[in-house]
């Protein structure tokens, strides 16, 4: 595994953090629509991607669901490092979106490196950053785009993600991501 850890990290980490990562790490395989995280569990380790996708999303009481983001090879999930490190329940949901690998690093392991490795410390700023951008991406997407733009959007992403041409999801699925109705999807579809 380690010949995986070098080849999506080994040109963004040190060679002894890449060593430590696979001496702490733990690796996951999961499958594509596994449930990673649940909102409101607490997270005691921080996934690192390896291959595959996982999406990211926001739920409310009243059971509807916001995508926010994805995350994808050679990053982590923001979210996940703050519910770590504040030691706080999660307030997303993340579910395998392909096959996935993954590394899961011990939270305490994670605070340690970011005085010790300046690569480790700009790579956390570095996905945090990323991902407030695509979380406020979302927000102004929901807040000044049409449905039809948004839903077009979305159906682009999912095929790169996926690295497909087409999208395999029911016009329900399609919906709670964008938060909208069935009915609204499925008439943007037909149109």
């Amino acid at each position: 595994m380690i010949k995986d850890l070098n080849h999506i990290y080994g040109g963004i980490f040190e060679s002894a953090l890449i060593q430590e990562i696979n001496q702490v790490g733990t690796y996951r395989e999961i499958e594509a629509g596994t449930e990673i995280i649940r909102t409101g569990e607490y997270i005691k380790s921080i996934p690192l991607l390896l291959s595959g996708a996982i999406k990211v999303i926001r739920e409310y009481d009243s059971g509807e669901e916001l995508l926010l983001y994805y995350v994808e090879e050679g990053n982590t999930c923001s979210m996940s490092m703050s519910c770590c490190v504040e030691q706080r329940k999660s307030q997303i949901r993340a579910v395998a979106e392909l096959d996935t690998l993954i590394i899961m690093i011990p939270v305490k392991k994670m605070e340690e490196w970011l005085g010790r490795y300046q690569s480790w410390r700009t790579f956390v700023f570095s996905n945090y950053q990323n991902r407030i951008e695509e979380v406020l991406e979302s927000l102004e997407r929901v807040a000044f785009e049409r449905l039809d733009e948004r839903l077009e959007d979305y159906l682009k992403e999912k095929a790169r993600i996926n690295s497909e041409r087409s999208v395999y999801q029911t016009h329900k699925e399609i919906a709670e991501e964008l938060h909208s109705s069935r009915v609204v999807i499925s008439r943007l579809l037909k149109n």
